[in-house]
């Protein structure tokens, strides 16, 4: 079950349209925080929802039910929204996230209840492969040998870099620490459950999805130009057979909404408009 969650919105306006944003593996809502304050003064009639998804930031807090997979984490969410009487026109998931919001509309049955637009932030619907970078398999599998807690954050960072991951990538891994008792530090997700969510995350085939879309929903993926993540022309091709659409977006690597905000605000533009309409 979700526990960690925010509202951000710039007006005050009665039950605004809202936006769902769903983080990848590893981090937490606080990830995408920053695009979605952005995001509210670019389109200030919406409210965005960032939440924690399962074994993540303050989700992690407590065992979730059942296996951990991208089904499970995606049935958390539309559990949290009926408890609190939300329901997005938008769902907007990165990476992992991406297929944790695609899982959500394919559980929702064959005709949504209003027309949902859907963006897919740097990931495919079916394997996911990647080259290059530090690969999140590999950050997952090396950090869970480490025995918490930690003296300081230079302790992981040194930790990851003598292992050969990259510098920002260990400083990227190192916010996700918090303090504990004795002035130490512990990891603020749950690691093994983590490992299970990555396996799903990479198995998880959302094709079927795309190829029996419920009525009244449209799918954008953004394709970042430096993405760690491999996009074949059949993917792609395939993606666009189904109705969806395929967005480049240059000058950025994986971590699309840090190294281009400006350019994916102008990808996503006309859809906020045509969904707020």
């Amino acid at each position: 079950m979700v526990q960690g969650a925010d509202v951000i919105a710039s007006s005050g306006r009665q039950h605004p349209p809202t936006c769902l944003l769903a983080h990848g593996i590893l981090g937490s809502r606080r990830n995408l925080k920053s695009f979605a304050q952005r995001m509210a003064l670019d389109f200030p009639d919406w409210q965005f929802l960032l939440v924690d998804l399962r074994c993540h930031g303050q989700s992690s807090a407590r065992p979730p039910a059942g296996p951990n997979t991208v089904e499970a984490a995606a049935l958390d969410v539309i559990a949290l929204l009926n408890s609190l009487k939300i329901y997005p026109v938008m769902l907007m998931g990165h990476s992992f996230g991406g297929k944790v919001v695609m899982s959500m509309v394919q559980q929702s049955g064959r005709v949504m209840p209003r027309p949902v637009q859907v963006w897919v932030l740097d990931t495919v619907p079916g394997d996911v492969w990647c080259d290059g970078g530090d690969h999140p398999r590999d950050t997952i599998r090396f950090v869970s040998t480490l025995e918490p807690p930690f003296t300081s954050r230079k302790q992981i960072i040194d930790e990851l870099t003598g292992e050969g991951f990259t510098p920002e990538g260990a400083q990227w891994m190192a916010t996700n620490l918090k303090p504990v008792k004795g002035g130490q530090l512990d990891w603020t997700f749950d690691l093994k459950g983590i490992n299970d969510l990555y396996g799903s995350y990479e198995q998880c085939d959302l094709w079927p999805m795309l190829e029996t879309q419920p009525k009244g929903l449209q799918v954008d993926f953004v394709r970042a130009e430096r993405s760690a993540f491999v996009w074949t022309d059949d993917d792609m091709e395939r993606i666009c057979q189904h109705g969806a659409r395929v967005n480049f977006l240059p000058d950025a690597s994986h971590w699309v909404h840090i190294d281009n905000p400006e350019g994916l605000l102008r990808i996503l533009a006309p859809s906020f408009a045509r969904m707020a309409r």
